[in-house]
């Protein structure tokens, strides 16, 4: 079959050819009447047109298309964002690529590189640590660029990001409430701000009410269920009173040391309380169900992707950073210390 051509559509829907292509144009079919966009619209779909996305990437010097950069692909948090990037290109007429560090700073670079060469419209970033600043500064320089989930304070970068210093208050205050007096916390990579800000919540929240806070730190620059493991293996093995309740920075980190915990016989929330952050999908399944900070991976995702793709005129207006407020989700994993003690 030859190639159907925008002059065959606007043939068969008895308009002419600059009508045609405004009507299938995401920017540009407001302006067509809606009966006539529908019109050739379904011209379009009767002869198996497709838009010439190479020519169209030509004609505007972009390529239709944004990078989202994420740090892993595993982590279940990244899915709800993901998608919440794709139904917000979608709208418009634009394509997600998404491509993973695994938290590699040489990674990150090469992948920026690659996707400027394909001249992108915009860049999403979820991956940022602190010691990328200079890297992304020169990629904000060349395409818009947004940072989520991990804003980058300093960086002069927009980015859409969880008020994630509320959210730890808001974890140790969960504790609080139910009167545990002595707590721990176990921290994410401390060179990521969403983990230094949760840190940061939770313990002045913790010291301010008089009571005792350990900090676990770990030495994985992922914040997988394998450093939960390994840091809550690290916390039971230290001398003294055990804690009688948990923060973990992630469900993740979270459900390894859930693992730990039942393994040893601990039992949650009777002898430890433990609560995470992220609230990801299935949390509410595991036993006992997980106590948790929510955080909006979709609404974070969407309102990224109408950051990046905003036009230049209005940058004035969305400069800066856009903080989602945090919200407690009690379930099972959290209860009343025990009387009785440890």
């Amino acid at each position: 079959m030859a190639n159907v051509t925008l002059k065959d559509v606007a043939e068969r829907a008895g308009v002419d050819v600059s009508t045609a292509s405004r009507a299938l144009s995401p920017e540009k079919s407001s302006v067509v009447a809606p009966a006539t966009r529908r019109t050739v619209v379904e011209a379009a779909q009767a002869l198996g047109y497709r838009t010439n996305l190479q020519a169209s990437a030509l004609r505007r010097g972009r390529a239709g298309i944004v990078g989202v950069i994420v740090a892993d692909i595993s982590n279940p948090f990244i899915g709800p964002v993901i998608r919440g990037v794709a139904h917000a290109l979608g709208g418009r007429g634009m394509l997600p690529i998404m491509t993973e560090t695994r938290d590699s700073s040489d990674e990150f670079a090469q992948i920026c590189d690659k996707l400027l060469a394909q001249r992108v419209d915009g860049i999403i970033v979820t991956a940022a640590r602190y010691g990328d600043r200079a890297l992304l500064r020169r990629v904000a320089a060349e395409v818009p660029t947004v940072l989520a989930v991990r804003e980058l304070p300093g960086s002069g970068i927009p980015s859409i990001s969880h008020d994630d210093v509320t959210g730890g208050r808001l974890a140790a205050e969960h504790l609080l409430s139910l009167g545990h007096c002595h707590v721990a916390q176990l921290m994410g990579p401390q060179d990521i701000w969403s983990f230094e800000g949760r840190a940061h919540g939770f313990r002045d929240a913790v010291v301010a009410a008089g009571a005792t806070c350990t900090d676990v730190r770990t030495l994985s620059r992922l914040p997988t269920a394998q450093a939960g493991r390994e840091v809550v293996d690290d916390l039971l093995a230290r001398p003294g009173d055990r804690p009688t309740a948990i923060f973990a920075h992630n469900d993740s980190i979270a459900i390894g040391a859930l693992g730990v915990l039942r393994e040893q016989g601990i039992e949650c929330p009777d002898d430890i309380s433990l609560i995470g952050y992220n609230d990801v999908p299935l949390t509410a399944h595991i036993h006992p169900p997980l106590t948790t900070i929510r955080l909006p991976g979709y609404e974070l995702g969407r309102l990224a992707a109408e950051l990046v793709v905003t036009p230049a005129r209005d940058a004035e207006a969305t400069a800066g950073k856009v903080q989602l407020a945090p919200e407690l989700v009690v379930r099972a994993s959290t209860a009343p210390p025990d009387p009785k003690g440890s």
